[in-house]
């Protein structure tokens, strides 16, 4: 009890070897499958449904009124003590584009042309990238390159700006936001399963560690019918 009482609740006492991140999509409904065909809307509903709930806290009122204006491209480093409630850079859902669900509301569903949203796991006091920013790019993860032709990023070239970074824990980044990338699968075989691996680039990153399939990557299907 005495140890415990020497512990604080907002940081880790030992941060001196963080673990790279993993990483997670939205939509996420039946597993890592994402399959619908486009002329029967039931099908790919649910998965835009999910999108916008996920999406309600991006806001951009939202964001607006929560969180400030950042300067991009450098770490939003914040001083005072462990206990002092830190402030959180906006990330507007406007940002993601055609990914953001304003312009199309069934975020490309509806045409065949799913939007996905990747996001890092949260860690306390990571700064990833060690000052540059980390990015994501995708490929088919077996099988036939030429089932996946094209793929969009946003925001920008698919990068998580350093700005978002560090995190200082839920009980003083209240506010918090984690950023996302949008990939906008514009150009996907139709009628085949296309196993797609998604992974993180940067300095510090893992991403092809077999027995984790979470670290720094992510792999999921796309079955995309007529």
């Amino acid at each position: 009890y005495v140890m415990l009482l020497t512990l604080s609740p907002y940081t880790p006492r030992f941060r001196d070897r963080v673990s790279p991140p993993g990483v997670m999509i939205r939509p996420y409904l039946n597993g890592f499958t994402i399959a619908f065909n486009v002329s029967q809307p039931s099908t790919w509903q649910p998965y835009v449904d999910s999108m916008h709930h996920f999406l309600a806290a991006y806001d951009d009122k939202v964001q607006e009124e929560k969180n400030i204006e950042c300067v991009p491209g450098q770490y939003f480093i914040q001083g005072g003590s462990d206990s002092e409630e830190k402030k959180a850079c906006q990330f507007k859902r406007s940002l993601l584009q055609n990914c953001s669900g304003i312009q199309d509301p069934t975020f490309g569903y509806s045409k065949g042309q799913p939007c996905i949203l990747l996001k890092m796991n949260r860690i306390i006091g990571y700064r990833p990238g060690a000052g540059v920013p980390v990015s994501v790019e995708c490929k088919v993860q077996k099988g036939n390159e030429s089932h996946l032709r094209s793929v969009d990023f946003y925001p920008g070239n698919g990068t998580f700006d350093l700005m978002y970074y560090p995190y200082y824990g839920k009980f003083t980044h209240v506010n918090y936001t984690s950023p996302l990338v949008a990939m906008h699968f514009t150009d996907v075989q139709r009628n085949y399963l296309v196993p797609i691996q998604c992974s993180l680039n940067g300095k510090g990153i893992i991403n092809d560690l077999n027995s984790d399939r979470f670290l720094g990557r992510i792999i999921f299907t796309l079955s995309i019918g007529k």
